[in-house]
């Protein structure tokens, strides 16, 4: 069935939650509105309701996809390079991201226990990750942690740096801030 734009009024579960990731980095959790979304889309809302139902089923399929998406999948594709140059590919990866959809997922927190709860479990996931990373390029475990942290600090902060000049450092000078790290 198509709409009077030609589009098919049965988008996917994707479709929908990209528009919602989209609508969240760009307005935030408020903006989150199924009429609203459903324009963008050029569909009816039943289209959201054939998916979701209702928006709070929505809201938590985001969270699930923005975990799956801006963690699990950045740490698959991190553990497909070679051993010796994956945390310098993250580094670069990280410092390259556009912040926004973070960002918006954090304020989203601070408004609500239960998605706080999941960001910190994201954060510790990362945490953990980055930790590991450190270890396999020869640093002490003991170390390892706190180096961690502080490198996950450096890229949390960077997303509210309000200076273009100093929001961003060049991929080069990435390897460098990264064998900090290393030794």
């Amino acid at each position: 069935m198509t709409n009077d734009t030609g589009n098919d009024d049965r988008l996917t579960k994707t479709d929908w939650i990209d528009q919602g990731l989209r609508t969240l980095a760009s307005g935030g959790v408020g903006a989150l509105k199924v009429g609203a979304m459903a324009e963008k889309l050029t569909v009816s809302r039943g289209s959201f309701y054939w998916h979701f139902a209702d928006i709070a089923d929505f809201k938590s399929a985001l969270l699930r996809s923005w975990q799956e998406r801006m963690t699990d999948q950045v740490i698959q594709d991190v553990a497909g390079k070679d051993e010796p140059d994956r945390l310098k590919y993250l580094l670069k990866r990280a410092f390259a991201a556009r912040p926004r959809l973070d960002r918006a997922i954090r304020t989203w927190a601070t408004e609500d226990r239960s998605v706080a709860a999941i960001v910190a479990s994201v954060d510790a996931e990362r945490i953990a990750y980055i930790a590991r990373l450190l270890v396999a390029a020869g640093v002490a475990r003991k170390l390892a942690l706190a180096r961690a942290t502080f490198l996950y600090w450096a890229y949390l902060g960077q997303a509210i740096v309000m200076d273009p000049r100093h929001a961003a450092i060049p991929a080069s000078a990435l390897d460098d801030v990264g064998a900090l790290f290393e030794t």
